[in-house]
Parts: C-alpha cells; structure tokens; sequence
C-alpha cells in the first residue's frame, strides 16, 4: 500500500536524495541471477583464522559479550589496539582515553563525520572514493570537493597542487585512504608528509581510513598520517577487523585518536549502534595478537592472487593497474574498444560470466571514471583460475 503524506514533500531525506540502491547490490544480484562469478564486492569466499573463529565461539560460551558491552569497547580490544598501534608503527595511544571500538569501520567513519562536521563544512575527499564517504558526508550536511587521483606511470597519482588549491576558508577536514579503495594506490612518505604539512598550516582535521594497513606489496609501506609531526592531535586513524582476517561479517572496527577527538566521535557513535559485536570483539583482540608470520602469510597470499587476476586481466586486453595495496585491481577498458564502465560492467557477465564494479560509481567527475572498472581478489585461487579463463573470450 502506498504511504500517503499530507505534503508533495519526498519521504526520504533530501541529503540521501542521490544515494539509491548501491552498486555493489545491484552487480551482486546480477551474478546471482547469471551464475557469474563476483568479483565485485570486496568480500573473501572463505574464512579467517580457525584460532579467531574459536575465540569467537568461546566467548559466547563464557558468556563475554553476550550483553551490551562498554560503549567504548571491551577492554581487551581496547588494550589490543594501542598494541597494535604501537608494536607496528610507534604510535602510543591510550586504551581507555584515545581508543574507541566502532561497529565496522563504515559506522567509524560516519561517526567521525558526523561529530566532527557542522553545515556549510568543506569536505575534501580523494577521488575515486568509497560510496559511503559521501553518503556521511552529505548526512552532515557538509559539502564533498573532490581531488582526484589520475592515472600517470602505473598508478593512480595524487596531484599535490591540485589538493592545495581545493582548501578553501570553508575547509573543515580531509578524508584520506590509504591503502587506496578503489585504485590500489599507496601514498608515499613525501606524498603524506605533504599532507601533514598542509593540514597544519591551515589548521584542517584529517580523518584517515587505514583499513588495507597489512595488505602493501611490492616494497610499499603503510604510513600512518599520524605518526608526521603535528599529525597525532588532529589525525582520527581507522582501522577494521574484517579486511585483515577475513571475517567481514562481524563488523568489528576501531579509531585510535587524541582524547578530545576520540570523545566527539564516541559521542555521535553512541547514538548509532551504541554498542555491536560483544564476543567477537574478544575474538579480534586475540587476532590482533597473532604472530608476525600471520601477517606475512596473509600478504603473500594476495599478492600471490594479485598477480594471478593482473595477468589474466593484461591477457584478456585490459590495461591492468597492478595496486600497490588493497585487494582490488583496477583496469582500463579502453584497450577493449569499451569506454563506458557501467555499460560494460552490466554486459560482462552475459559476456564471460564475470563480475566486476564500474569505477565511476567512486567519482563525483563520472567522465574521470568511465572507462575504469575494478576486480576483486581476495577470492580463492580456484576461482581466480576460473575467472581468468572465462575473461580470455573478451581477448577474441
């Protein structure tokens, strides 16, 4: 029955006017609906650590977390964190003032943004960014400028002038990822020490998403923002469970900030979820505490999968940017005689029953991201295999 309004008035709130069903549904459904294979949406077809699962599951036993947990997150996640951050880069972060346990890092993200913006704020995000960055955005009432990362000698390049000139008086914040979603780029020391430079001249907060932290390959090193001179008191880190170690479901996230930057955005999270994944949140602090060969072995299997899926993308006619970071590649289809993404996106599974993601959808400049289509693969190795042979009929 259709819901009747006294008013011409749209039921859905105008700053979401331009948010509808997302992509990732969509090309989802269509591989269901084609039997293709999805390498979409950026989620892994098989499970995480066995010692992680049976964490999880003896926490639900003893009866840890099976109730409302600390609105800030259990104190061994907390304490695992600031670990984490220390063991790995350095940074000292206090447990109980300057961690905050996020239910994924979608909702840390919308937290922060929603804290720490007001209406009229500018925004400035790389380009092509994550879908839901402008979803929070817009939900602040703020306003997104986009700088946009280009494609220049393998990589997606950022143009340090170009985000210099996009501050602006109205300039609140900078919304920064890396290990780069979805272009795979990773931001250099000089290129983040830049960064670092122009948000302390110009007095801006920095909110950086770090979630691919372990996924670097190639020699590239994760840097964090916040550990650059002047960065630790105006840099909001976000980190996640579920790319590290493959247990996407249980949306287990987390900001590491200075304390008054950690208390706003407690303040907007509370009234989000206030509170999410008890017992897997004693799950990810044992995870967090897995040995070095854990991480190790995790890159090389991707990298092993990147390379795999970069071959068969190169032999089927794409140009292939090989990432640096992430598990996703993205390509260019213009070497196919193709340059509109979305078009190409929504034929190849009936083409070559394969799925991917149309770049575009990332960009405020559409044309900038029309013949850029991204693959995913942190998918078993089988079904890599079995996705480059369907992907060699595009070569002919």
């Amino acid at each position: 029955m259709a819901v009747m309004t006294s008013s011409a008035r749209p039921l859905l709130n105008r700053r979401l006017a331009d948010f509808g069903t997302t992509i990732f549904a969509e090309m989802s459904a269509l591989a269901q609906r084609t039997a293709s294979i999805n390498l979409g949406q950026g989620f892994p077809d098989t499970d995480g650590p066995e010692a992680v699962r049976e964490a999880a599951v003896r926490a639900l036993r003893e009866g840890h977390g099976n109730q409302y947990p600390p609105g800030p997150g259990v104190p061994e996640l907390r304490t695992a964190i600031a670990e984490h951050q220390r063991r790995r880069y350095g940074l000292s972060y206090d447990p109980d003032s300057e961690v905050l346990v996020t239910a994924g890092a979608t909702e840390a993200i919308a937290a922060s943004l929603l804290a720490l913006l007001e209406p009229g704020d500018e925004v400035i995000a790389l380009e092509p960014y994550y879908d839901s960055y402008a979803a929070c955005i817009a939900m602040a009432g703020a306003a997104r400028v986009p700088v946009t990362l280009r494609a220049g000698d393998g990589r997606f390049v950022l143009d340090l002038d170009e985000l210099r000139a996009a501050v602006t008086p109205r300039t609140r914040l900078i919304l920064l990822n890396t290990p780069h979603n979805p272009t795979g780029t990773v931001l250099t020391r000089a290129e983040l020490a830049a960064v670092a430079e122009l948000a302390c001249e110009r007095d801006l907060l920095v909110v950086t998403d770090e979630v691919y932290e372990h996924l670097v390959f190639d020699g590239a090193e994760h840097i964090p923002l916040a550990s650059f001179p002047g960065m630790r008191e105006r840099t909001v880190t976000i980190g996640s469970a579920g790319k590290t170690f493959s247990f996407t479901g249980w949306k287990v996230g987390w900001v590491t900030a200075a304390p008054a930057l950690v208390a706003a955005v407690r303040s907007a999270k509370q009234f989000l979820t206030y509170v999410a994944s008890g017992p897997f949140q004693y799950a990810v602090a044992e995870a967090l505490r897995l040995p070095d060969s854990y991480f190790a072995d995790f890159r090389a299997d991707h990298l092993a999968k990147r390379d795999l899926l970069s071959a068969g993308l190169a032999a089927a006619g794409f140009e292939v940017f090989r990432p640096a970071g992430t598990y996703f590649v993205t390509t260019d289809i213009r070497p196919l005689g193709e340059s509109d993404g979305f078009a190409f996106c929504r034929a190849l599974p009936e083409r070559c029953g394969v799925v991917a993601i149309p770049n575009a959808v990332f960009y405020d400049h559409r044309d900038e991201g029309a013949p850029f289509v991204r693959f995913a693969f942190c998918k078993q190795t089988s079904v890599l295999e079995e996705a480059v042979a369907r992907l060699k009929a595009l070569a002919g």
